[in-house]
């Protein structure tokens, strides 16, 4: 798919669903350094052009200027009884894509 270099066919009926969905994950890591450089420059040149306006305004770092959703505290882990229900649905809906294919 696109970016990716998964051919859609592929990715929407060949894949598990949780396998696409780390994929789909990993790529979206790669550019989290990204982000958080051009939020770190947005925020560096703020404060030198007004850095008491920013503390004023509430913002004391670049998270408080543009918050991302990794910036979030981390879930706790399922536990196994959700796990195997969840892995149960994935498995059924793989199986009905198969299916249907």
């Amino acid at each position: 798919m696109g970016e990716i270099g998964i051919p859609r066919r592929e990715f929407l009926y060949d894949i598990p669903f949780w396998e696409a969905r780390r994929i789909a994950r990993g790529y979206n890591k790669r550019y989290r350094n990204m982000w958080n450089a051009a939020r770190w420059g947005t925020y560096n040149i703020m404060a030198a052009w007004n850095g008491k306006g920013l503390s004023e305004a509430g913002i004391h770092g670049p998270a408080d200027l543009l918050p991302f959703p990794w910036d979030k505290e981390p879930t706790l882990p399922l536990s196994d009884e959700d796990r195997a229900e969840l892995q149960a649905l994935m498995d059924a809906e793989n199986a009905r894509n198969r299916s249907t294919y």
